[in-house]
């Protein structure tokens, strides 16, 4: 977690390295006996750096898509898990909907729930 914070604050870092406000910082020193022209090689310096930001930024919108992918097909999997779990869990309402709606049924359940609560009294008192 924490190597990855640092990886995109060195991704950052890297990707706005050089830009200023005023836009890309060239090391324009201007040739001396020309009219104002950037020299040819802080021009190449320039678009390499400009390459090598652009490819960053593919390289990390690239790992923001598969990571947004990954969370998407997890959170479909949850929703599915939960709505088996929701089946599941009316299926044993229903059914103990009808434990409680009979009469003998209930009566059956007083008496297992009994001997649940004897049983446990007498497991406390012998340990």
């Amino acid at each position: 977690m924490m190597n990855s914070r640092r990886d995109t604050r060195n991704n950052r870092v890297a990707l706005f390295d050089g830009i200023e406000e005023g836009g890309i910082r060239a090391s324009s020193l201007y040739s001396a006996g020309s009219s104002h022209e950037i020299d040819e090689h802080d021009n190449e310096q320039a678009m390499d750096g400009l390459q090598d930001r652009v490819n960053l930024l593919k390289r990390l919108s690239g790992d923001i898509h598969e990571e947004v992918d990954n969370h998407n097909r997890m959170l479909d999997h949850m929703g599915n898990d939960m709505d088996s779990s929701r089946g599941v869990l009316s299926g044993t309402m229903d059914k103990f909907k009808m434990v409680f709606e009979t009469k003998s049924s209930r009566r059956m359940f007083s008496l297992v729930a009994s001997f649940v609560v004897i049983f446990l009294i007498i497991y406390y008192l012998t340990r």
